[in-house]
């Protein structure tokens, strides 16, 4: 049977009421959210005497995206469970496919609003919400707790083709690596090798203190030269960042800035290359979840039921806090090398991808 996909009046109906039920849903729990979040760090802003201006444009401005982005699983299924639900207890939906439409015709606006929705996640994801992470970071580590300070131990990198670095220790209470060692390698074969006490890194310039420093260059005949001072500035593919990578910090990279990240950290033979491919994989994978959650949240709530609207939430909200804490739970597949980043962070919207299809095939018609 074809699909009649002109523009119909239930096409703008469904769409209005998709898309309008998932901002008022949106506004009232991000509202909720967001008093609850006060009442929690009002001790925070008033001890370390936060501005107002910067605790709403600087802070909750810019935790609403990044809350919305998160949870938004959780508003498209409340919002197809609720307005569908109504529709079928006012036998909204007997009408329509009493009319002739067909329930996969019906589903056509469901999947345009989803569509709308993906977008907005998808670009929020890549674009926007890492520049707001930025600001909600820094005022996060300015107000409510302080900045994380951290100390790495054997550090080893390739910061170049053919450039290694070696730390014993770094630490960023200072910007120091202790026991630094730079190496140039060609054709195999060891050419230079720098050696100091510490490198102290100089956030203002971008360059490296090395004091008590020795330079040894190899020469082909096996023979070297040394040569040894208190201090010198130098330039490296190098910044303390590389030294204390974390979650927050891959989330203020936008797609761009993530993707450099990560051909980097391969070519260094990084281990935290994880967390930025956690963090690339999730902002792709999670998007899709309002298709998956659409056709799920309409096959389960298009037949009227006893319980009524409330059962079919309650459903609804068990279901996509099930699929968040899948995808959260699916990171541990990465880190202990169980599977690649590209499947695990993948791997909640096969699962659920199969439940939809199976709900919407005993869906009634």
């Amino acid at each position: 049977m074809e699909f009649d996909l002109r523009p119909r009046k239930l096409d703008i109906y469904i769409v209005r009421k998709f898309i309008s039920t998932f901002f008022v849903a949106l506004i009232l729990i991000i509202g909720i959210v967001i008093i609850f979040d006060i009442s929690e760090k009002i001790d925070d802003f008033v001890s370390k005497e936060a501005p107002l201006k910067a605790i709403i444009f600087d802070y909750y401005v810019n935790f609403v995206p990044y809350f919305m982005n998160m949870f938004s699983p959780l508003f498209v299924f409340i919002t197809v469970i609720f307005f569908t639900s109504k529709m079928a207890s006012d036998t909204e939906i007997v009408a329509i496919l009493s009319c002739g439409i067909s329930f996969h015709r019906m589903m056509v606006p469901y999947i345009f609003s989803a569509t709308l929705i993906a977008i907005m996640s998808l670009y929020l994801n890549l674009f926007v919400i890492p520049d707001a992470n930025k600001t909600r970071v820094e005022f996060e580590e300015t107000y409510i707790k302080s900045k994380t300070k951290a100390v790495g131990r054997n550090v080893h990198y390739q910061i170049a083709p053919g450039e290694f670095v070696y730390a014993e220790s770094f630490s960023s209470w200072n910007n120091t690596a202790y026991r630094f060692t730079l190496e140039r390698i060609e054709d195999n074969k060891i050419v230079s090798k720098i050696s100091a006490e510490t490198a102290v890194y100089n956030e203002e310039t971008g360059k490296w203190t090395l004091k008590k420093y020795f330079v040894r260059d190899y020469n082909d005949d096996l023979s070297d030269n040394i040569r040894s001072g208190r201090q010198i500035d130098t330039t490296l593919a190098l910044s303390v960042k590389d030294f204390y990578l974390n979650e927050k910090t891959v989330q203020t990279l936008n797609y761009h800035e993530l993707e450099e990240l990560i051909q980097t950290q391969k070519m260094r033979g990084d281990a935290n290359v994880k967390l930025a491919l956690i963090e690339k994989h999730t902002r792709l994978a999670l998007p899709f979840s309002a298709f998956i959650l659409t056709i799920m949240g309409v096959a389960l709530s298009s037949k009227k039921k006893r319980g009524g609207i409330g059962w079919n939430i309650g459903i609804g909200i068990a279901l996509a806090f099930t699929y968040i804490l899948f995808l959260r739970f699916s990171q541990m597949f990465v880190h202990t090398d169980t599977l690649p980043p590209a499947v695990a962070l993948w791997l909640p919207n096969m699962v659920f991808t199969l439940i939809a299809i199976f709900l919407y095939r005993i869906a009634p018609k």
